[in-house]
């Protein structure tokens, strides 16, 4: 008898946590008879996130108690390697899957796709998805969360038909205006000539060459472990790597005396670890206010000028009537449309975006890339976007992709 296996798509606002609690405790109550009185576990990031904290503040190596490497340490892919193996050895009855793919390159996806499909002959599995792309081949039966409801389809095709989102974009919109227009213009902002970095005698970039100029729209790609965090950390002029290295930041050489402020005033940043620091009430102006002096809150009374500023943003990202909004009650997508914008709103030179569509469902992605191409096309910021994924309808002018070698990873510009 072949097992059953559901796809169920979720969107930015759908309850996980509450949803994945009752159908672990009555399957039976949304409709997935053949998992009643069945054992289930999860597979998720969150579930990494768990071990990785008993492991950095606790010293409790759980899942990683064969071998002396830590979670921390480890790539993406090596991560959901070691969770998945853990998980199989309590012997579960039906696996939950969150998000499988989230933070994995093409390679590791297509090797946990090969391996989640065999496991699938011998277990029930329930795909919990944001992307439609992500559904497995051997999936019998499609549903989607909606509000605290599942919603059944009868085969794939009623499910792709019934699920098809309408098109928005930010195109008819103006990007406010510069609050602060710097009078010292650089064509070029960062150079980097045969820089390389290594870790315990452990090579990871090796001679990178990469010349980023002004306006430039860039996409970074690489697999998992390539030293993508490493490259960027260097740019923002965080690692200590870049001392004594042909690499300039901002028209001055690494090490030549600027400050950390130097850099930073002239990049804004977003990686979706980043919203875990807000963890207090502040309003989404104040969250916007407080991107004009790189502080996490507001210590300072804002002029007339930049609330104005921080008003014809809201306009733009029709956020009017959430202003006064506490961030934590946002949902995923409106989080990181505000961390966005509270990187761009300063007129940084550099933007950088860390894989900032990660969790998003289809609309949601596509709407996020449309507000990134319109910053690109009518800013003069330069934009370094993060992924694994080939996001629909980026517009991206170039791209720039690590790629290994026996030295370690080298750039290569398309």
């Amino acid at each position: 008898m072949k097992n059953t296996h559901y796809a169920i798509l979720i969107n930015s606002k759908s309850e996980i946590k509450a949803f994945i609690k009752e159908l672990l405790e009555d399957p039976n109550r949304y409709g997935l008879i053949e998992l009643k009185d069945k054992n289930g576990q999860v597979f998720s990031d969150h579930q990494l996130n768990y071990f990785i904290n008993k492991e950095e503040r606790h010293g409790l190596k759980i899942i990683t108690a064969h071998t002396e490497q830590s979670l921390i340490s480890m790539s993406s892919g090596e991560r959901k390697k070691v969770l998945l193996n853990y998980i199989l050895k309590s012997n579960p009855e039906y696996l939950i899957l969150i998000n499988p793919y989230d933070n994995l390159d093409i390679s590791n996806q297509e090797k946990l796709r090969k391996e989640l499909i065999d496991i699938s002959k011998r277990l029930p599995l329930v795909q919990i998805i944001s992307r439609k792309e992500d559904v497995l081949p051997i999936t019998t039966h499609f549903a989607k969360i909606k509000g605290t409801n599942l919603i059944h389809y009868i085969n794939k095709k009623e499910f792709l038909d019934k699920t098809r989102y309408k098109k928005s974009d930010f195109s008819k919109y103006k990007i406010p205006s510069i609050l602060n227009q710097s009078t010292d213009f650089l064509e070029e902002l960062v150079r980097l000539k045969d820089v390389s970095v290594s870790f315990n005698d452990k090579p990871i970039l090796y001679n990178i060459n990469w010349n980023i100029k002004s306006g430039e729209f860039w996409q970074l790609i690489g697999p998992n472990g390539s030293g993508k965090t490493t490259l960027l950390s260097l740019i923002t002029g965080d690692s200590e790597k870049g001392y004594g290295q042909d690499l300039f930041l901002f028209g001055r050489k690494k090490g030549s005396g600027e400050s950390v402020w130097d850099i930073k005033k002239n990049i804004g940043y977003f990686t979706s670890s980043m919203m875990d620091k807000f963890r207090g009430y502040h309003t989404v102006e104040s969250m916007l206010l407080s991107g004009l002096h790189d502080s996490i809150g507001l210590y300072v009374k804002p002029s007339e000028t930049e609330k104005k500023l921080v008003f014809e943003w809201l306009e733009l990202l029709n956020f009017n009537n959430k202003k006064d909004i506490y961030f934590h009650e946002l949902s995923t997508l409106e989080k990181r449309v505000v961390m966005t914008t509270r990187a761009m709103i300063k007129n940084p030179s550099l933007l950088i975006l860390d894989e900032p569509t990660v969790g998003l469902d289809d609309e949601n992605a596509l709407l996020f890339v449309s507000l990134v191409n319109k910053i690109a096309s009518k800013s003069t910021t330069t934009i370094i976007f993060v992924s694994h994924r080939k996001e629909k309808d980026l517009q991206a002018q170039k791209v720039f992709e690590l790629i290994p070698s026996k030295n370690g990873y080298t750039g290569k510009i398309h």
